[in-house]
């Protein structure tokens, strides 16, 4: 008998783009006229890192990486094609086609809004977005779309295993295309800091609460207390960023519209990209739904996180990366749209729950 249960994403996560711009409207007023909080905060920096938002990055990529339940990866084997699509469409075409649409528009198209300096420095941001793909907000995209959600768990497992390896390489490659000099040390140190501590430590934390607690109290317990917390340290992250940069986003605010261009049309054609070649192969769509969002959506924490170790808070390719989490959420929803109403294109998985998730007009 079919059931219909209607969900939700958080409230956090459902309201994020209007939250973001509220962040970005806040930190600019903050940075025009109490210009003394950014000064203040300015004096706490290591090796060219802020240490409150290093602070905040941490509380927003620490819980995450807990969700992430490795052991899953030994089923890899079992089901290989979407995981093919996902790693193919990520790393071997994701990166490349955002250097290209970006670097087209910024230095084509938009060659008399944009200088060709800053133009560079909004490209780098774009690649960093484009070398990330997501690792969390794809549960949510899953979820809503009926995914298969044990596969989903393998995808963003081995995603995350890629990302230790491929991230650097492959950022280092397209900056230095763009003519944007980055020092491999700080690239890598930004990976350990961003990445690997809060994966070991999310690691170690489930392994510590599921033994002492068992896995059902620490998936429907422990885990849940963290929810917002993701979402709200990134958002007082943007409060510091726009606070710093507030001249720039005054001076500027038609360039918000232009960065933001690009990145919609990527994540479109990532989408469709991994989409259709799963109907091409006939993968179920509790599978194929859960490939095309895993590469159309971004690891955003994660490429703030770099363009501000390696650029500065107050760098325009922080900015870029921020215009990626403004326009995320919106477009992931009309995506969410299109993939539950295309379902009948693929083949029916045993595994397909027999439940209709209804998110306020997301069907």
């Amino acid at each position: 008998m079919s059931e219909k249960n209607s969900v939700s994403i958080g409230f956090f996560q459902k309201y994020l783009t209007l939250w973001v711009a509220l962040c970005m409207i806040g930190g600019v007023l903050v940075g025009k006229f109490l210009p003394q909080v950014p000064a203040f905060l300015n004096r706490f920096e290591y090796a060219k890192v802020s240490i409150p938002i290093a602070i905040l990055i941490w509380v927003m990529i620490y819980p995450m990486m807990m969700k992430v339940n490795f052991q899953s990866v030994k089923d890899v084997g079992k089901n290989p094609k979407g995981l093919y699509v996902t790693w193919v469409v990520n790393w071997l075409i994701k990166p490349f086609t955002m250097y290209g649409l970006a670097s087209f528009f910024l230095y084509v198209v938009f060659r008399n809004f944009i200088a060709p300096d800053l133009a560079k420095e909004y490209l780098a941001g774009a690649v960093l977005l484009g070398a990330a793909p997501c690792t969390a907000m794809v549960f949510v995209w899953s979820y809503l779309t009926n995914g298969n959600p044990a596969y989903t768990v393998v995808q963003v497992a081995t995603n995350d295993i890629i990302i230790l390896i491929a991230f650097v390489p492959i950022v280092k490659f397209l900056l230095g295309v763009s003519n944007v000099s980055v020092p491999w040390i700080t690239l890598i140190l930004s990976v350990v800091l961003f990445v690997v501590i809060p994966l070991v430590g999310g690691i170690l934390t489930r392994m510590y609460i599921s033994r002492k607690r068992g896995v059902e109290y620490f998936e429907k317990k422990f885990l849940p207390r963290f929810d917002n917390a993701t979402t709200i340290g990134l958002l007082l992250t943007l409060v510091l960023l726009f606070a710093f940069q507030g001249e720039v986003f005054i001076n500027n605010p038609l360039h918000i519209v232009l960065i933001a261009i690009p990145l919609v049309i990527q994540t479109y054609l990532i989408f469709f990209i991994a989409y259709l070649w799963s109907k091409a192969w006939k993968l179920p769509h509790d599978v194929a739904a859960p490939a095309g969002m895993i590469g159309a959506s971004n690891f955003f924490e994660l490429s703030v996180a770099v363009a501000i170790a390696l650029f500065g808070t107050t760098s325009p390719a922080a900015i870029a990366t921020v215009v990626g989490v403004l326009v995320e959420v919106p477009v992931m929803l009309t995506l969410v749209r299109i993939a539950n109403n295309t379902k009948r294109w693929f083949p029916s998985s045993s595994k397909e729950p027999k439940n209709t998730i209804v998110v306020e007009g997301v069907v």
